[in-house]
C-alpha cells in the first residue's frame, strides 16, 4: 500500500493543475485521513481496508487528465497502473466501483463505498468547512463553473440540502455541524441577494 501511496501522491503533487485549489493533493490526503477514521469506527479491516485505501488515493487522479468525468478517467488510470503494483482483476473492479460511487450524486452500494463517499465530503460537517469551501469557490471560478458569489452560494445551498451522509459514524459526527453550515450559507446568500 505504501507503494501506491508514494507513487500517487508524488504524481498528484507534480502534475495536477495549480488551478485545482480544492482538488489538489491536500484534498486526497484529507480524504485519506477521513477514510481511516471512518474505516476504524465502521470496523473495516484486512483486504477490504487495503482496497479502500487504494481507492482513496486514486479517487481524484482523473483530474490529471480531465475536469468533467474525472471519476471515469481515474478508473481508467487505476486499471493501467494497479496490475504492476500487485492488484488483480477483482481488486480493480472493487476499486473502480468505489471511485465511481463518489460521482455526484453519490451512489454507494456497500460499506466501503459509503465510507469513501462520506470521507470525500467529510469537510461539510467539520470546523474547517469555510476555508475548504472557499478553495472550491476559487476553483469553480477558475474553471468557469460559476461567475460570482451569488451563484456559488446558491449552488452551495442546493448541494448541502441534497447531500446526506451514509455511514452511522459520519451521520453522528458530521450531520449536525453540516446543518449549521447550511444555515450560515443561506444567511450569506440572503445578504448577497439583498444587495443585487
Amino acid at each position: 500500500m505504501k507503494q501506491v501511496e508514494a507513487f500517487i501522491l508524488k504524481k498528484l503533487e507534480n502534475e495536477l493543475s495549480p488551478k485545482l485549489t480544492y482538488h489538489g493533493v491536500h484534498h486526497t490526503v484529507d480524504v485519506y485521513n477521513a477514510t481511516l477514521m471512518l474505516a476504524e469506527r465502521e470496523k473495516v479491516t484486512g483486504k477490504d481496508l487495503d482496497l479502500l485505501k487504494a481507492a482513496t488515493f486514486l479517487h481524484d487522479t482523473g483530474f490529471l487528465f480531465t475536469y468533467r468525468d474525472h471519476e471515469k478517467a481515474g478508473c481508467e488510470y487505476a486499471q493501467k497502473i494497479l496490475p504492476s503494483l500487485g492488484f488483480d482483476e477483482n481488486d480493480l473492479e472493487t476499486i473502480c466501483s468505489m471511485i465511481m460511487a463518489t460521482r455526484l450524486p453519490q451512489s454507494p452500494n456497500n460499506k466501503a463505498e459509503e465510507i469513501l463517499c462520506d470521507a470525500d465530503l467529510d469537510y461539510l460537517g467539520r470546523d474547517d468547512f469555510w476555508p475548504i469551501a472557499n478553495s472550491l469557490y476559487q476553483e469553480f471560478l477558475a474553471f468557469g463553473i460559476i461567475q460570482n458569489a451569488v451563484e456559488w452560494n446558491r449552488l452551495q445551498v442546493s448541494f448541502l440540502e441534497k447531500h446526506h451522509y451514509f455511514t452511522p459514524t459520519a451521520k453522528k459526527l458530521r450531520e449536525k455541524m453540516k446543518q449549521k453550515h447550511l444555515k450560515e450559507v443561506k444567511e450569506q446568500l440572503a445578504i448577497l441577494e439583498s444587495q443585487d
